[in-house]
């Protein structure tokens, strides 16, 4: 049971030598407990933005230069500058729903902006992995018609991948692992965005019945 549980059974109960707790006791609880869960929306999205660009550094200069052979350096470049001021509008946008819901001051509005955050978070996930989805396509589109040049600059033939089956070889191969990244980046927002979503759903709930 936990802290919350506790004191509704507190307030609740007839029979409590201890003091009963008011609706205001609640209220503030669900208050605190909400504002906590978005504080931690805000920081954990912070981090992921760091993880993501410090992996940017990581990148081998081979994989830069296949890129730029291909002429799609700039194309790369210029998306990673849009996602990330979109990625850090959404950072903003968690700041805001945080300020917002640790001055709240009444239920209706406490309960109008989860609704609004859990909104954000859900937009936030679609946008990543959506906009992953969409770049790996058009790379791969552009991979496919320049098959040619893809072949020289992989120097497939130096690995012994006949030239007539290197473009079904290296297309199947990228499809695999933009299908297991998508996998297992639907795991982590599940995991981490999604519990601290389901979290704020349930104090959402709770203001729901304190309210009726």
């Amino acid at each position: 049971m936990d802290e919350l549980d506790l004191l509704k059974k507190q307030w609740q109960s007839r029979e409590q030598d201890l003091p009963r707790l008011t609706y205001n006791d609640i209220y503030k609880m669900l208050l605190k407990k909400s504002s906590s869960i978005v504080k931690w929306i805000f920081i954990i999205s912070i981090a992921e933005l760091i993880f993501w660009t410090s992996l940017i550094f990581l990148l081998p200069d081979s994989y830069k230069q296949i890129t730029n052979e291909m002429g799609i350096g700039d194309l790369i470049l210029y998306s990673n500058i849009i996602h990330y001021c979109i990625f850090a509008t959404f950072i903003f946008y968690f700041y805001k729903n945080y300020r917002s819901i640790k001055v709240t001051d009444n239920t209706q509005q406490l309960m109008r902006n989860i609704l609004k955050t859990r909104k954000t978070v859900k937009y936030f996930v679609f946008y990543n992995i959506g906009m992953f989805i969409l770049l790996s396509i058009i790379i791969n589109i552009i991979y496919y018609t320049k098959s040619d040049r893809l072949y020289e600059v992989m120097k497939f033939g130096e690995q012994g991948v006949p030239k007539e089956d290197f473009v079904s070889v290296f297309l199947i191969s990228e499809a695999i692992v933009i299908v297991l990244f998508v996998a297992l980046l639907m795991l982590f927002y599940w995991l981490v965005y999604g519990l601290l979503l389901r979290r704020l759903n349930k104090n959402y709930k709770e203001l729901k019945k304190i309210e009726l």
